[in-house]
């Protein structure tokens, strides 16, 4: 290898820094069959976990098309990347209700995506299927049910303390709309893929007490917000969240599981998958 290529390898692999996008990315590129040259389908691509990675692999003669329901991530990915890697571009769309002129693609894949693909899941991974290439193969990954329930069990059993019935009602209801790898298998077995592959990994989150925890980057960005989401009090919100903070020994540790989805298309003959 070159000092050249030494330097552009380093420069766009997996971040270290990130401890959530890039142990799931690296859990999708477990499963990802790349080439030289693919032309490749990213979804929910943010700030470029693994959109950067995956251009970097298939090369100039290949092609990468990241898309992001979100513009201000699609725009930090846009000027991150500058004037390199020409063959990828990061553009802003809905992956529930992707352009009827996509081509299609020899493979799709999605960090943390099936979030995103709610409230109609399985339409909406059928979909993309119908974006693959003869033979392609679509890779996504999500945190799948099972994620932090020692944290939703101690937030729960605090609501019960304070006999909030409601807040209760909705965290259930928050907890049980998460999928799980075997609905995950469902959705690529109905949507015609073969050789479906669902595999889950552990990954522990780290944090201190209080306002560790309560500012914690990965968690009040989405999972602790979701809790706050179950009040129409935000003070009695706030009040309850600071007394289970205090009591961390008491859900630790904090593991999400790592979903990995992987299946095939199989080959067209006379117009029939």
């Amino acid at each position: 290898m070159t000092s050249r290529q030494a330097s552009v390898s380093d420069r766009w692999s997996l971040p270290k820094h990130d401890y959530w996008s890039t142990p799931f990315a690296e859990a999708l590129l477990r499963h990802l069959d790349l080439f030289p040259g693919a032309s490749i389908l990213d979804l929910a691509c943010g700030h470029g976990i693994p959109a950067f990675y995956l251009a970097e692999q298939v090369g100039p003669d290949g092609h990468v098309l990241a898309i992001d329901w979100n513009e201000h991530q699609v725009t930090s990915a846009r000027l991150l990347q500058g004037s390199d890697l020409p063959w990828l571009q990061f553009e802003c769309h809905d992956m529930r209700a992707l352009p009827t002129s996509l081509p299609r693609f020899d493979r799709i894949t999605g960090n943390l995506s099936v979030m995103f693909l709610r409230p109609n899941r399985f339409e909406a991974v059928r979909a993309l299927v119908e974006l693959l290439k003869p033979t392609g193969q679509l890779v996504l990954t999500f945190p799948s049910l099972g994620t932090f329930d020692s944290l939703w069990a101690r937030i729960d059993q605090e609501m019960a303390r304070y006999g909030l019935l409601t807040e209760r009602w909705r965290l259930e209801t928050y907890i049980t709309e998460r999928p799980s790898a075997e609905q995950g298998r469902g959705w690529l077995e109905e949507s015609g893929l073969e050789r479906v592959e669902v595999s889950e990994w552990p990954l522990e989150v780290t944090t201190g007490p209080g306002m560790q925890f309560l500012h914690h980057p990965l968690l009040r960005g989405g999972f602790l917000d979701d809790a706050y989401e179950c009040f129409d009090d935000q003070q009695l919100a706030n009040e309850l969240m600071i007394r289970v903070s205090e009591d961390l020994p008491s859900f630790l540790p904090l593991i999400a599981q790592r979903c990995v989805l992987s299946g095939w298309k199989g080959n067209e003959r006379d117009g029939i998958a």
